[in-house]
């Protein structure tokens, strides 16, 4: 059905469980999986215990971010296993929705395929909902993995 799932990781549980879903989604249609992870391009400010602030580069900071992203793909994965064409795409962008959207359009997915946290209440409505906004946002459809 599908022949090129973007799938957003980010080294979560969540995230791994999904993948052997996304196995067997790819397996059954001989799909390439491009797995995509976002960070945020601005370093943090890091504070120490008095007023003053230390920051870090923009130079490391980019360096540590493209280690984890290396890491989180290199487990991601292990966790699709054998037979499952893999690509991966690590996408700086300061707003989660929008580099998976970007990442979709660059990989020329045709679904995007991602795991919920399942958040609700008082945590959905101030944490909000980075699934939701793919879906409302994205132009491909969006399969949602419980």
């Amino acid at each position: 059905m599908f022949k090129h799932l973007l799938v957003p990781v980010d080294g979560s549980d969540v995230s791994k469980k999904s993948l052997k879903k996304v196995a067997l989604l790819a397996k059954a249609d001989k799909a390439v999986v491009t797995l995509v992870y976002v960070s945020d391009p601005m370093p943090p400010m890091v504070y120490s215990d008095s007023t003053m602030g230390y920051g870090i580069s923009q130079k490391d900071h980019k360096k540590v971010c493209e280690a984890f992203a290396a890491d989180v793909f290199k487990k991601a994965i292990v966790a699709l296993g054998v037979g499952v064409k893999t690509n991966t795409l690590h996408m700086p962008n300061g707003n989660l929705s929008e580099g998976i959207l970007d990442g979709a359009k660059k990989a020329k997915a045709d679904v995007i395929v991602m795991a919920s946290h399942k958040r609700s209440g008082i945590k959905g409505f101030l944490l909000g909902s980075e699934t939701h906004e793919v879906i409302v946002h994205s132009k491909l459809p969006v399969l949602v993995l419980g």
